[in-house]
């Protein structure tokens, strides 16, 4: 069946680096853009990264830009998100997702604080 699966969330202190990944199934993987969201406690969902289907084409909001990098690899069925220098703000659940959109996953939890 069709699955996402994040992993890789944790405590971290600003200014701290974290990588996600999100395994993917049940969909033809290498055909599809993919997303990453984040949703903070008592906020709405967050489009944090977007990568096109092929890798060549990536997007990010103001908020993230320049310190998040989402990358794929289709071999792996495997979107990735790197993010440094990370702020008290990036607190959240993050979740990756395909466009279009499927059945949320479990996502991540991702604290950053000292």
């Amino acid at each position: 069946q069709v699955q996402l699966v994040e992993s890789g969330g944790g405590s971290v202190q600003p200014g701290g680096s974290l990588r996600l990944s999100c395994v993917a199934s049940g969909f033809t993987f290498n055909i599809r853009d993919m997303r990453w969201y984040r949703q903070a406690p008592g906020k709405g969902r967050e489009l944090v990264a977007h990568i096109s289907w092929n890798g060549v084409s990536t997007n990010y909001p103001d908020s993230v830009k320049g310190r998040f990098i989402i990358s794929r690899d289709d071999a792996k069925n495997t979107v990735y998100l790197q993010m440094n220098s990370l702020k008290p703000e990036d607190t959240a659940m993050y979740y990756c997702n395909r466009v279009p959109l499927l059945n949320w996953g479990q996502g991540t939890q991702v604290t950053v604080s000292s």
